[in-house]
């Protein structure tokens, strides 16, 4: 089998190596810049973290773990990675402290160079590999706004994604710039301890109750006894999502007006205040940004003194943040809110599916540089996701085009390992050395995106983090169904297939 290099330790990294390891191939590195297991998960420690996906459809589908409750939390999450690198034994094949900057692909070998620098690595590394699978996610790089003045001041200022524990909120007048994923997990959980939470936010966004609740002793131990039960209570957590919410993601929804509905509903019940109910009220449709789910933000707005604040931010000085009040002559009046602490919850570079990493492909080809965005008409692109023209056997899992908005991205995962191990194996069975996805190949597929996602729900909006350039670069467009049977096996006629050179005689 080739050399294959694993560049995460996440869900998507540790699947792969994985299910290498249930077939029998140990010719695989899993390198991680961190010193432990996790992706995202290891990196988000914020107080409330965790996942909007309920934790029994958020798991490999080969892999029970006695989940505390329906939605777990990010200390959870981890412990369960942490279990699957052990249950598998990964932990051979696992590189910590190890940066991947860059990689380039050698024409006359058909291999890669993968450069290697960081913490355990003295000085960088060089090593060699027939395969490269890029396992970075969307989520690992903190996005900062860019807002005038706010390196000058003078409190305490951290992300979201970098939370500073050794910060004491008690007493203090907290700001949170942004209202998003993140935001609305940490703020009812510092405001326990707050004296007052200011929430600076663009745009309100659609909240639904999770009614998270935990599992009993009873639940535990017949998930743990059968496999039916198992099966049973992932296929309806799976239907919910595959069946009935990804009618949100069109653009023509049968199911949101009565969403909406309800969303609202939730929002009137809970929130007494009219002022603020109509500052998080959202006005465009639900699904064409990311639906956030919470059983307890809206109840610590009525529960403790927390402000929502719509006022675009102008800047920040040393002891505040300024807002400006929207106007139509652009002179708006200005306010200042005094704050102890920031706290940035603004998301992710989502679209740098490589960055810092700099790739080089055939002819010199640097694929950062091809995924710059034009006018629309550039930003990432690959074959399902997986594999680019020009990048000889290299490949991504959780790229352009694979996130989802409706469901589990572990059912997305585990259809690209599926897909990958098909791959190589045809690889290894008729000596090929390399394969470079068509380029009509390719662009057939993303022009058929680009049909599709034309009538989703994503295109109803100007901004969100779903879009680059004016166009949709993170999403899947179909079921994860779908997704599957395309993925299911590995066409060696979508691709240049480079055989193996047979070694000389003498």
């Amino acid at each position: 089998m080739p050399q294959i290099a694993i560049i995460g330790s996440g869900f998507a990294g540790l699947g792969l190596g994985i299910q290498l390891k249930r077939q029998g191939i140990d010719t695989f590195t899993i390198f991680e810049k961190a010193d432990e297991v996790g992706g995202t998960w290891r990196a988000n420690t914020y107080p409330g973290a965790e996942c909007d996906i309920p934790s029994a459809l958020y798991s490999y589908s080969f892999e029970n773990f006695d989940w505390p409750n329906k939605w777990s939390h990010q200390p959870v999450i981890k412990a369960y990675l942490e279990h699957c690198a052990d249950t598998y034994h990964l932990r051979p094949h696992l590189r910590f402290g190890s940066t991947v900057t860059a990689a380039r692909f050698d024409e006359d070998a058909g291999a890669w160079d993968v450069d290697v620098g960081g913490g355990d690595v003295d000085g960088g590394e060089t090593h060699r590999f027939d395969i490269v699978v890029s396992a970075t996610g969307q989520l690992s790089r903190p996005r900062w706004p860019d807002i005038d003045g706010l390196d000058s001041f003078d409190g305490p200022v951290f992300h979201s994604a970098e939370w500073d524990h050794d910060v004491d909120l008690t007493g203090k007048h907290v700001a949170s710039i942004g209202c998003g994923a993140s935001a609305i997990q940490y703020v009812p959980q510092i405001a326990k301890d707050a004296a007052k939470v200011t929430v600076f936010q663009r745009t309100p966004n659609w909240v639904i109750p999770k009614n998270d609740r935990d599992y009993s002793d009873f639940e535990n131990g017949l998930i743990r006894r059968s496999r039916m039960a198992r099966n049973l209570r992932r296929f309806g957590l799976w239907f919910r999502s595959d069946v009935v919410a990804y009618d949100l993601m069109r653009k023509e929804s049968r199911i949101r007006p009565l969403a909406q509905k309800l969303s609202k509903k939730h929002l009137h019940d809970t929130i007494s205040d009219p002022a603020t109910r109509a500052a998080l009220t959202p006005e465009y449709p639900m699904g064409a940004k990311r639906v956030l789910f919470s059983d307890d933000f809206y109840e610590s707005i009525e529960e403790f003194d927390v402000t929502i604040q719509s006022d675009p931010i102008s800047k920040v000085t040393g002891d505040a943040i300024v807002t400006t009040t929207r106007s139509e002559s652009g002179d708006g009046n200005s306010t200042d809110h005094d704050v102890d602490v920031i706290v940035v919850g603004t998301g992710f570079h989502t679209q740098d599916f490589l960055t810092p990493m700099q790739v080089t492909g055939v002819d010199g080809r640097d694929l950062n540089d091809e995924w710059a965005a034009t006018d629309g008409q550039g930003g990432p692109q690959a074959h399902l996701g997986i594999s680019v023209n020009g990048f000889p056997n290299l490949f991504f899992m959780y790229g352009p085009n694979t996130n989802l908005g409706h469901s589990s991205i572990v059912l997305m995962i585990e259809s690209q390992a599926r897909y990958l191990l098909s791959l190589f194996h045809q690889m290894a069975r008729d000596s090929i050395q390399a394969v470079e996805v068509r380029a009509e190949v390719q662009q057939a597929y993303n022009d058929e995106l680009a049909d599709r996602l034309a009538d989703s729900a994503w295109v109803l909006i100007e901004d969100s983090w779903y879009l680059q350039g004016g166009k949709v670069t993170n999403n899947w467009v179909g079921r994860t169904t779908e997704y599957r049977r395309r993925t299911n096996h590995a066409d060696l006629a979508d691709f240049h297939v480079t055989p193996r050179a047979l070694p000389t005689a003498g």
